[in-house]
């Protein structure tokens, strides 16, 4: 069983900055492909930023792309979310999520992700 726990949501201004965490517990250690994800009101969830714990390889959602760093930090089991010059259109329920069956990495694709943590909200204001 994997325990995720999201934390560091919050209300900020247009161009202000948020660092999500996402700690990990259990069989965490054995993820594989761990990503961010979002969802707005009314909208579907979709892929923000992803990273392959093995070899850091990240990919990232061109809305994000420039302003959004995804890490990790293994010997802590955490994954963070670096969000800078945000923007009102990034109002949203950040969740992570990790991949923990075999395969290769999912990349945005929801199902392919295995475990998710409970979200945490973003608010961004003009």
């Amino acid at each position: 069983q994997v325990k995720m726990v999201e934390s560091g949501g919050g209300s900020v201004q247009a161009g202000g900055s948020l660092r999500l965490t996402c700690v990990g517990s259990g069989a965490f250690f054995s993820r594989r492909c761990m990503g961010w994800f979002r969802q707005a009101p009314g909208k579907e969830r979709e892929g923000v930023a992803r990273i392959f714990s093995l070899t850091g390889d990240t990919a990232y959602d061109d809305s994000v792309k420039g302003r959004f760093t995804i890490s990790q930090d293994k010997a802590k089991n955490t994954l963070y979310l670096q969000m800078n010059r945000l923007k009102p259109e990034d109002t949203a329920t950040y969740y992570c999520a990790a991949q923990i069956q075999p395969g290769g990495c999912p990349d945005f694709e929801i199902s392919g992700y295995d475990y998710w943590g409970q979200g945490t909200q973003v608010t961004v204001s003009s």
